[in-house]
């Protein structure tokens, strides 16, 4: 366990790829600055050197820092870990951090309900060719009343694929429009589900019985590319597959060719390189709506990074449980396959493979 605090305790930022500025309002600094002496870095990501300098008063890591055994062992008084990022990276010894009563922390809630918002948008949108009907518009063409394919969401069967942040929040969104919303994530137990009101559903009963599939999961060692052409086939014609958490998910081509043929309609947020390849595929592909990994962009919602960030420093500073961020579990953090999101801002291709939805 983490010993007391020491005389001066030092609450050390190292926030890369994002800016004080935008995730700390200058009452949320305010609120920090009284919980101990924060160390504002900002900009490039921090030194090893400047890193390990504080270490040995620091109760709190805020940002992306890799902490290994070694450096663990140079950091006695440290009370939390917060990845404002927003994913669980493969740069921490979550057992050794468990094992000493240390609580990683992202902040990925703060996304789930922009995310939530634009996922059920582009539904809304592919159910009823709103996209095309604007783009023919603009050309000189008309839909006019050439709605032979559109469907309503209102009662028909939706299926939520992954139900932690993502599918937690956008759950009560659907509830209008259906009363038959399946569930199928591994991790969480049917009961749970059930109390939720949603049906439980294997992976296979989520796309034959629903009309929509929001894929919404973090990509792990075991669901890699599982999601593929037999999924796609078993689905109502014209039914739509919105993803919006990780490409790695599904066999990207094989989604693609799905809706190239026009058996489903398929709303892309993420995508298996980004930045975008100016030669993919889908950007060509019909019966798509697409997006730049913006669902969760809202500049509105930065700021609640560090005050979720802050309320739960409070309380674990208190000896309370925290309670805004997500924590990691020592039994599915290593399952994740998160690589960090800064490349993305910086122009660098990456494979987005994980995250925490």
């Amino acid at each position: 366990m983490p010993s007391s605090l020491p005389n001066e305790p030092i609450i050390l930022l190292d926030p890369h790829p994002r800016r004080i500025e935008r995730i700390f309002d200058e009452p949320t600094k305010r609120r920090l600055e009284k919980l101990g002496r924060v160390i504002w870095h900002d900009g490039s990501p921090a030194s090893a050197e400047h890193i390990d300098r504080y270490l040995p008063q620091t109760v709190a890591l805020i940002g992306q820092s890799p902490l290994d055994k070694a450096r663990l062992d140079r950091a006695p008084h440290l009370r939390a870990v917060f990845n404002v990022e927003s994913n669980f990276l493969p740069n921490i010894d979550y057992a050794e951090c468990d094992r000493r009563g240390i609580p990683v922390l992202s902040t990925a809630p703060v996304y789930a309900r922009p995310v939530a918002e634009l996922a059920l948008a582009m539904a809304i949108s592919l159910a009823r060719r709103m996209h095309e009907a604007d783009a023919a518009l603009r050309i000189g063409k008309e839909f006019k009343g050439d709605n032979h394919d559109s469907f309503l969401l209102h009662g028909k069967p939706l299926a939520l694929v992954g139900f932690g942040n993502l599918g937690r929040a956008l759950l009560p969104l659907l509830r209008p429009f259906s009363q038959e919303i399946l569930a199928h994530d591994p991790w969480v137990d049917p009961a749970v589900l059930r109390e939720m009101n949603v049906i439980p559903a294997s992976l296979d009963e989520c796309f034959a019985r629903a009309r929509v599939v929001f894929l919404l999961a973090a990509n792990t060692t075991d669901n890699t590319g599982k999601i593929g052409a037999r999924h796609f086939a078993s689905m109502q014609p014209g039914s739509v597959v919105i993803l919006a958490s990780r490409a790695a998910l599904v066999n990207f081509p094989e989604l693609l060719a799905a809706a190239r043929s026009g058996h489903i309609r398929a709303g892309i947020d993420v995508w298996p390189e980004e930045p975008i390849p100016a030669d993919e595929p889908g950007r060509t592909t019909p019966n798509t709506l697409l997006q730049a990994h913006r669902l969760g962009s809202v500049p509105e919602i930065q700021p609640l990074i560090g005050q979720f960030v802050t309320d739960d420093l409070e309380a674990i500073l208190a000896g309370l449980a925290p309670q805004r961020c997500q924590r990691a579990v020592l039994e599915t953090v290593t399952k994740l396959r998160s690589i960090p999101v800064g490349a993305w801002s910086t122009g660098e291709k990456r494979r987005p493979e994980a995250g925490t939805s």
